[in-house]
C-alpha cells in the first residue's frame, strides 16, 4: 500500500493544479464558437446596448431552415440576447421604459416579430431546443419587415444607428425603428 502512496499524492497534486485552469478556460466566453459581442450607440438621448453571442453561418442555410420561419428565436446564441436602454424610448410606435430586457424574435419570410421581455439572465434555449422566453413577461412586441442583403453576412451582427437597431445575418437585414 505504501508504494502507491507517492503516486496517489502526485496525482492529487497534479489534478489540483490543472483543474482550476480547466475551469477558468470554461469561463472564457471569447473562446466559444459563437463569441460574445456588444453593439452600443445613442438614439436621441438614450444610450442603447445590445449584448449577444454572434453565431456564424458556416455554410448552412439559417433562416427558413436551421431557424425555421414562425419559430421563436433567442436572437443570438448561448444566453438570451440582452437589450438595455437608459431612457424611455419608442420602438415601432410603442413606448418601452428604460431598463434591461431579453430580446427575442420570430423570423418570417415577409415579417418578423420582435419581443422585449422583462426576464433576463436566462440561457437562450431550453434542453429540448425550445426558446427560453416566458411569454407572460413580454412587455412589448413589434412587427417589422425584413430586407434581403445582396451579400452574405457570415456572423450575426447588431448595430445601433441614430434611428434604430439593425440586425444582419446570412442574407437578412432586420431594421427596428426606435425614437
Amino acid at each position: 500500500m505504501k508504494k502507491n502512496y507517492p503516486v496517489k499524492l502526485l496525482t492529487i497534486i497534479l489534478f489540483s493544479l490543472v483543474l482550476p485552469g480547466l475551469l477558468k478556460a470554461q469561463d472564457d466566453k471569447s473562446k466559444r464558437p459563437s463569441p460574445p459581442a456588444t453593439a452600443t450607440g445613442k438614439i436621441g438621448d438614450a444610450t442603447i446596448t445590445i449584448d449577444y453571442s454572434s453565431p456564424s453561418v458556416k455554410g448552412r442555410k439559417i433562416f427558413g431552415d436551421k431557424l425555421p420561419y414562425g419559430k421563436l428565436w433567442r436572437a443570438g446564441a448561448n444566453e438570451a440576447t440582452i437589450f438595455q436602454t437608459d431612457k424611455d424610448i419608442i420602438v415601432g410606435g410603442k413606448k418601452l421604459l428604460a431598463g434591461k430586457y431579453s430580446f427575442f424574435a420570430t423570423p418570417g419570410e415577409n415579417k418578423w416579430t420582435i419581443f422585449f421581455n422583462s426576464e433576463t439572465g436566462q440561457w437562450g434555449d431550453k434542453k429540448n431546443g425550445d426558446t427560453n422566453m416566458n411569454p407572460a413577461k413580454t412587455v412589448l412586441s413589434v412587427t417589422v419587415k425584413p430586407k434581403k442583403l445582396d451579400n452574405l453576412k457570415e456572423k450575426l451582427e447588431y448595430s445601433v444607428t441614430n434611428n434604430g437597431i439593425d440586425l444582419q445575418w446570412e442574407y437578412s437585414d432586420v431594421f427596428i425603428r426606435v425614437k
